[in-house]
């Protein structure tokens, strides 16, 4: 089975990070949440979530993805963190797949990941993604990179990220459940 690593920072977007949770938790997909600190992480809304372990628990080789949440505070915070810069370098270095929505597009640009890829986000980040080229389209996939554009566009952003794990028919069938329109 698949597993997937979600880092969270205190000032994620919930909508972007339980979105994705709950999508790969429907397709049996295992996905470990880990807070950047112990305890509670509480969301741009202020909605709590207690992870399920943490940053520093966790090795890059026991997962197939890492999914980076948007929102701010959040993604400046995931930023600011040598940890998840480590992580994501592994993540590359070991072609395992990466994934960010929203403004979590710049933590990937930070880490030299987006070079020449095709990718997304929130339109006021474009000018961050560290040459990047940037699609206005709600996800992007270019090989092992795959983005979206925001809390709107989470529900396709989970739906990909499940296609590339379980398969487009599982992807299709939640889908088709879940009443996702096109």
């Amino acid at each position: 089975m698949a597993k997937v690593l979600m880092p969270l920072a205190q000032g994620f977007e919930e909508i972007e990070a339980l979105t994705v949770v709950d999508i790969l938790r429907r397709a049996e997909i295992e996905i470990v949440i880990a807070g950047l600190l112990p305890g509670p992480v509480v969301g741009a809304h202020a909605i709590s979530i207690i992870p399920d372990t943490t940053i520093d628990a966790v090795h890059a080789d026991y997962f197939d993805m890492i999914v980076l949440p948007g929102g701010q505070p959040g993604t400046d915070n995931l930023n600011a963190d040598p940890r998840i810069h480590a992580l994501l370098k592994e993540f590359a270095a070991k072609e395992k797949l990466i994934c960010a929505i929203c403004a979590a597009a710049i933590v990937l640009a930070a880490a030299d990941l987006l070079h020449g890829k095709k990718v997304t986000c929130y339109p006021s980040y474009v000018d961050r993604l560290g040459g990047g080229i940037y699609e206005n389209s709600p996800v992007v996939s270019d090989g092992t990179i795959i983005t979206s554009q925001g809390a709107g566009t989470a529900i396709h952003f989970g739906l990909e990220l499940t296609a590339r794990l379980a398969g487009r028919s599982t992807s299709d069938k939640i889908s088709k459940a879940m009443l996702v329109m096109s």
